[in-house]
């Protein structure tokens, strides 16, 4: 009875994503787009606990198992990307959240709910970010279902497919560069306005009440990359070595 309990719960968890056997009836697109679908902002990846419901170690769809990953970090494939919309537009995705072919989601076969990935269509170059949160597609040429929202993003929404690149991407931490602490406010207006010559990030002085320094930050910048790329140039131009704190 626990085997069939288990068998039952992996098949309703199923019944719930894109890709299952409620996929053979046509889908569309919705009565009325709005306007702006292909200038959505793509989300930002954050920190996410896994959905308890999503995650199934392993689930069969007309015969064949499927394995969730352990985790999504280095994946990246490529092959084609199918798009899902009206029809499913406010069912219950393998996540538990209901579907919205208006937001830029996407179902995958194995990756853990959530995770978001880049898709890039190899025919246009367009790109966009998708939070996947749904299971699917189950047809053998295709690697992800992507929302209605993110196929007019990526300018195939008027055909069946696209050939695409699909690489997961992690949250992305911000830090601020301290360039400098002084006791002397008329210092610290000195030093940013020298940094406000060349640097695009927002340069501004914080001062603490521990020891009533005014330090001069830059910041928020994204991306460890870019925050060492700033350090070193403001090491170039003799400004010492500042310090990288993370945001």
């Amino acid at each position: 009875m626990k085997g069939l309990l288990l068998v039952l719960i992996a098949a309703l968890l199923v019944g719930c994503a894109t890709g299952g056997p409620r996929r053979s009836a046509p889908d569309g697109p919705p009565l009325q787009a709005p306007a702006n679908l292909a200038h959505l902002p793509d989300p930002v990846p954050r920190v996410e606990p896994k959905s308890r419901r999503g995650n199934p170690p392993s689930y069969t769809v007309h015969g064949r198992t499927y394995f969730v990953m352990p985790t999504a970090e280095g994946y990246s494939e490529v092959g084609n990307a199918s798009w899902y919309g009206r029809k499913f537009h406010g069912r219950t995705t393998s996540s538990g959240e209901p579907f919205d072919m208006l937001q830029l989601t996407a179902a995958h076969r194995s990756l853990p709910i959530p995770a978001y990935v880049r898709v890039t269509n190899l025919e246009n170059g367009r790109k966009t970010i998708v939070r996947v949160n749904d299971r699917g597609p189950f047809h053998p040429n295709r690697i992800i279902d992507l929302s209605y929202a993110a196929a007019v993003k990526l300018g195939f929404h008027n055909a069946g497919t696209a050939r695409v690149k699909v690489e997961v991407i992690g949250p992305t931490k911000s830090y601020m560069l301290q360039a400098g602490a002084f006791s002397s406010l008329a210092a610290a207006d000195q030093l940013k306005a020298r940094l406000l010559a060349f640097v695009d990030a927002p340069a501004h002085i914080v001062r603490t009440p521990e020891d009533a320094l005014y330090r001069v930050r830059i910041g928020p910048v994204e991306g460890e990359s870019e925050a060492r790329r700033l350090q070193s140039e403001l090491e170039a131009r003799e400004l010492g070595r500042a310090l990288l704190l993370e945001h």
